[in-house]
């Protein structure tokens, strides 16, 4: 058996987050790689929960299909199938939803409850004619007698159909992947596992973080309540402390640069890498005309001597990036790329981007760079630059135009002068 599939752990049953709420999740310690991208070293969990009231049982969430039999066995310790009147699901990821189908073959009297956005998804999820469900949003909720679930819409965290449910009467949060973590230890609880601390902060950086706007929409639906408990999807359950997870998110998600920049202030990123000096002079060059813009402010980095995380940091608050590379073998060179495919991890449209450099043959490289650009979204306002060989003193002086240019795309909108360099296409 893989690790993958292992069995429920001798006495590991249900988990009672209290008399009426109860963890039914599934534990998986062997796994390493999730989606492919993330590295899970401590493994990870499928966070299932039930809700007992007077009137019924819900089921919030079940787990990844090859987990099915464990979710099953610790539910079935907590309530019989007849018993449940309501299921839901705040995300449909196959980690989530792969327990649905047959816990609605199991309890078919039990009605689903997903968000408006879920409903495409669930189509393709189950494939069943004349399946039943609501969709819920934020201001909808299920009643189980003494209990009731009250729904959050908080899309794009991280998927468009994402939700949270809240349990009012034990002040208690389900919260889907937000302030999930991989990470697996049988102890379940956050003030009992160990130190997991890097584990909720990577599971920030590579889930959470292209979708600060969405958290801070998310947040401020959340921070109002009051928190006893918040129960995630994946990792520990935070039950001491929560409000300090739901803080940190928004100290991660806050821009810092806001607090060091006026309000009509944009700020511009200049990188060049150079085997030769010949895209550097250009770099500095574009750089001295960027800076007799006013409003925008304009550092210059040279890619040897950057660390692409810290690069990142600076880029994802940014408004505006260029990057200098010159063509060899017919391509931009390999930091330029690592800097590039490190993108993905921030939320990039809207942003001004364009691309210059120095050339020998045939100068591939500028274009290659703006359609890298225009594949992640940024707007690229004015046409690259490329030279051939060592810049001359009028070329540098079309480099300043650049620069000049390119800080008044970031000034405002129809600025004059914004548009294709003559130049460009030499």
């Amino acid at each position: 058996m893989s690790a993958a599939a292992q069995p429920m752990p001798a006495g590991i049953g249900a988990v009672p987050l209290s008399e009426r709420v109860h963890w039914v999740g599934a534990l998986d310690p062997g796994l390493r790689t999730f989606d492919i991208i993330l590295k899970t070293a401590n493994g990870t969990t499928y966070n299932a929960y039930t809700v007992r009231g007077s009137a019924g049982v819900a089921v919030i969430d079940t787990v990844k299909d090859g987990f099915a039999a464990d979710f099953f066995r610790r539910l079935e310790t907590v309530c019989d199938y007849g018993e449940i009147k309501a299921v839901v699901l705040n995300h449909l990821e196959p980690d989530h939803s792969g327990a649905l189908p047959e816990l609605l073959r199991r309890a078919p009297q039990a009605r689903l409850y997903v968000s408006f956005q879920a409903q495409l998804v669930l189509k393709g999820l189950i494939k069943r004619d004349g399946l039943e469900y609501t969709a819920v949003t934020t201001g909808d909720s299920v009643s189980l007698g003494d209990r009731s679930l009250q729904f959050l819409h908080t899309p794009f965290l991280h998927w468009p159909d994402t939700q949270c449910s809240y349990l009012p009467e034990e002040g208690t949060l389900f919260s889907g992947d937000l302030f999930g973590c991989h990470y697996c230890d049988a102890r379940l609880f956050n003030d009992r596992v160990g130190d997991f601390r890097f584990s909720f902060e990577y599971y920030y950086a590579h889930i959470m973080r292209p979708f600060k706007a969405h958290v801070l929409k998310a947040l401020r639906l959340i921070e109002p309540l009051p928190l006893s408990v918040i129960a995630p999807a994946h990792g520990p359950i935070l039950r001491d402390q929560p409000e300090r997870y739901a803080q940190r998110y928004r100290e991660l998600s806050t821009p810092r640069l806001q607090n060091e920049m006026g309000a009509d202030e944009r700020s511009l990123l200049i990188f060049y890498i150079s085997s030769y000096g010949n895209t550097a002079r250009m770099a500095e060059a574009v750089y001295e005309g960027a800076q007799e813009v006013a409003g925008v402010r304009v550092s210059l980095h040279d890619l040897e001597a950057c660390d692409t995380a810290s690069m990142v940091d600076l880029i994802e608050e940014a408004d505006g990036l260029a990057l200098g590379s010159p063509t060899i073998n017919g391509d931009a060179v390999k930091p330029v790329w690592d800097l590039l495919s490190s993108l993905a991890v921030i939320d990039l449209k809207g942003k001004t981007g364009a691309a210059f450099g120095s050339y020998g043959w045939s100068g591939e490289a500028v274009r290659l760079i703006e359609e890298r650009l225009r594949g992640l979204k940024l707007q690229v306002p004015v046409a690259g630059l490329r030279l051939k060989l060592i810049p001359t003193d009028g070329e540098l002086e079309q480099c300043r135009a650049y620069g000049r240019q390119l800080a008044r795309a970031l000034a405002g909108p129809q600025v004059a002068g914004v548009g294709t360099l003559a130049q460009a296409s030499a």
